[in-house]
């Protein structure tokens, strides 16, 4: 299991696929990394010679934004929208979807299982209007 920019990759996938482990590398960077790296696409992860490791690793840490910096750089712009009393920033201070999402329905994943309220819905013996 070769270890780039401080994440193990799984072995026993593809390089462009096990790339994606890292967060902030998705399927276009994985593979433009390959191509400077001088690496096959093809190739299994634990296949990689100790070389092709480094130079995967050397460039990473020189040119691209990574794992720790990265969740950092997100958190801090989020801080920032908050701050600034944007509207996206109240949106993501109430834990509710941010880019225009309708939430009367849907909406789950972000506003969490559903709670019930008293008062709600019809009781017992009242006539229907």
């Amino acid at each position: 299991m070769p270890r780039i920019a401080g994440v193990d990759i799984p072995g026993n996938k593809r390089v462009n696929v096990s790339l994606q482990y890292i967060y902030g590398v998705g399927p276009s960077l994985s593979e433009q990394l390959l191509t400077v790296a001088g690496i096959d696409i093809t190739k299994k992860a634990n296949d990689l010679t100790e070389e092709e490791i480094n130079r995967l690793r050397e460039y990473i840490d020189k040119e691209c934004r990574v794992e720790g910096d990265l969740r950092k750089e997100v958190n801090m712009n989020i801080t920032r929208l908050m701050e600034i009393g944007s509207y996206r920033g109240s949106r993501h201070r109430h834990r509710l979807p941010v880019r225009g999402q309708r939430t009367r329905t849907n909406a789950r994943t972000k506003r969490g299982r559903p709670q019930t309220v008293a008062g709600r819905g019809r009781r017992r013996g009242m006539a229907k209007k």
